[in-house]
């Protein structure tokens, strides 16, 4: 006779939740959240006017908290899961990377839900620049704090003396008290069947008492991929109804590899993949609540700063400092012509659903769409996350 087991739903508390881009992936993967947590108010709007119209599935239940994550006490929840991907501007080019100096840096507030709630689980994002060289210390420290949460650092250290503790207590034979297995791993979005190249750092931990098993999910498209099915096949061509491109010459090495042994993932999605449904924007007066898909002027490129290709997945959406730089975000369209992405682009390269709204005009809602982790990416992750968590759950109740 098999044991049943209560098939609740597992909870979630969302920090740090910006357009909700994880938040929606979390809940997709089939976690329930408590609670959502934003700072900023232009994408605490766009939440709330999604919660309001509850156009997606699921959405209309959320609680959302405006609010600063350094004011919680989170021993108020009680979730199997904490997510969260904190500011990246610490960590970024455009942010001057000044890392763990800079006041904007998150980290230790994500380390502290973990300590405070001791989840089963957690789930974190960053940019890939968290994990260059000149950080290289400081994300191993990150990895030590998130393994080890109850180790805080003390009023007489800074995080470097704090590292060298960590590291000395990960060393001894006996531990006791709040542990968790860490994994972590670069993820380019492109390469999990995404209009996008976005490489960003996920960390996932497992509390060491569940005893879980789990790796990241493997890459499912590639560029071999693509290159079979626009230049082997022809198959992308007359998916689109058009003619099929010569072969650029700086493909021609790797296309001859690719035809000697097909890759068994699928292609890239590219731009026109993603968005070349979408009715041809044009420049209107958008409402309050912008539908998203008007055309925004002044696009420009120059040196580096070139727009996305059509037959490409794009190139990675950015939010900007000061609203998005000339250049950025931008389209190269069959015909030559450079434009900029509307909000719906970019929103649909992001995977965010058509029925999402954004609250403001271009600029605010392509820099919550540019700060936004990929919905489509964070369900990827999380659910073999929840399968794991339900699985270990099956085995204890048995």
């Amino acid at each position: 006779m098999s044991l049943a087991v209560p098939t609740r739903p597992l909870t979630s508390l969302e920090l740090f939740t910006g357009a909700a881009g994880m938040a929606l992936g979390v809940m997709e993967a089939g976690f329930e959240h408590k609670a959502l947590i934003e700072y900023d108010r232009d994408p605490y709007e766009t939440v709330m006017a999604n919660v309001r119209t509850g156009s997606v599935p699921g959405v209309s239940r959320w609680s959302v908290l405006l609010q600063d994550v350094r004011d919680l006490d989170f021993r108020e929840y009680n979730v199997d899961l904490v997510a969260g991907g904190s500011p990246c501007v610490p960590f970024s080019h455009a942010g001057k990377s000044r890392g763990a100096r800079d006041p904007r840096n998150m980290i230790p507030e994500f380390v502290r839900a973990v300590r405070e709630i001791a989840p089963r689980a957690f789930i974190f994002e960053n940019v890939k620049g968290l994990v260059n060289a000149n950080f290289e210390a400081y994300f191993e420290y990150v990895r030590l704090q998130l393994r080890f949460p109850e180790i805080v650092k003390n009023q007489a250290e800074n995080w470097k003396s704090h590292a060298v503790r960590l590291h000395q207590y990960a060393h001894r034979p006996k531990r006791a008290g709040l542990t968790y297995d860490v994994y972590w791993k670069i993820m380019n979005s492109a390469d999990y069947g995404i209009a996008q190249s976005r490489e960003r750092v996920f960390i996932v931990g497992f509390r060491s008492d569940e005893s879980a098993t789990w790796s990241f999910p493997e890459p499912t498209h590639s560029f071999d991929g693509l290159l079979h099915e626009q230049y082997i096949t022809g198959e992308y061509w007359r998916r689109h109804g058009r003619r099929p491109r010569r072969v650029p010459e700086r493909y021609q090495s790797r296309l001859e590899r690719v035809r000697r042994s097909p890759p068994a993932t699928q292609a890239w999605v590219t731009v026109r993949d993603a968005i070349s449904d979408l009715p041809v924007p044009r420049f209107t007066v958008e409402p309050s609540y912008v539908t998203g898909h008007s055309l925004y002027p002044g696009a420009r490129i120059y040196a580096g700063h070139t727009g996305s290709d059509w037959d490409l997945p794009s190139k990675t959406i950015k939010a900007g400092v000061h609203g998005v730089a000339g250049g950025e975000n931008c389209v190269s369209l069959p015909n030559g012509r450079v434009r900029y992405y509307t909000m719906r682009e970019g929103a649909r390269l992001q995977s965010f659903p058509d029925e999402w709204l954004f609250i403001g005009g271009w600029q605010l809602g392509m820099r919550q769409i540019g700060n936004a982790v990929p919905r489509l990416l964070t369900r990827i992750v999380c659910q073999p996350i929840e399968r794991e968590l339900r699985r270990v759950t099956f085995i204890a109740a048995a």
